[in-house]
């Protein structure tokens, strides 16, 4: 006799989504802890909105991470997973704050027209030569991860490679950029 999903044990609904990858077998799973989740969001981002969008946020990043990760009691570590997204973007928030623009700020007429800053276009355009200096693997990896701002799990989804090779090349490809940055006179 087989269970029906939603009779299942939450270890028997990972267990099956992590060999089938059935998105309704996780949302099955994570449809029990929404409210878990929402709370949780809740209480730290203080924000409805907000709490809802951590929601919504979470559960796609579960499709990709549940895969990767063995998960031995779902509830505990959907609460620290939760948790960990909630303090990331509000350590995301404090870098960039938010700030009103008074509609009574007046600019003058030099700073309405800045010239353009050179050392800063020379920098991009040497740092665009040295990604092209890379190995094909560490570029990929370095643009997904840092100009796409794609997780370590999504460019090891897109790109195939593991997801110990994809922290490699990016941590390599890091060095490699730096080192040819310097030596190029950044």
């Amino acid at each position: 006799m087989t269970l029906r999903s939603d009779q299942r044990t939450d270890e028997e609904l990972v267990r099956a989504y992590r060999e089938s990858a059935d998105l309704q077998v996780l949302a099955t799973l994570y449809t029990r802890y929404t409210s878990l989740v929402y709370g949780t969001s809740l209480k730290y981002l203080k924000d409805r909105d907000d709490a809802r969008d951590a929601v919504m946020q979470l559960y796609e990043k579960l499709a990709t991470t549940l895969l990767d990760h063995p998960v031995d009691n779902f509830r505990s570590w959907l609460y620290v997973t939760c948790r960990n997204h909630c303090l990331m973007q509000l350590r995301a928030a404090k870098r960039a704050p938010k700030q009103e623009i008074s509609p009574f700020l007046m600019e003058s007429g030099l700073a309405a027209h800045p010239e353009p800053d050179l050392r800063l276009e020379e920098d991009l355009s040497r740092l665009e030569k040295c990604m092209e200096t890379l190995v094909q693997e560490q570029q990929q990896c370095v643009r997904m991860f840092y100009l796409d701002q794609k997780s370590y799990a999504e460019v090891s989804a897109t790109t195939g490679y593991e997801l110990n090779q994809v922290k490699s090349y990016i941590q390599n490809g890091k060095r490699n950029l730096k080192i040819c940055m310097e030596s190029n006179g950044s």
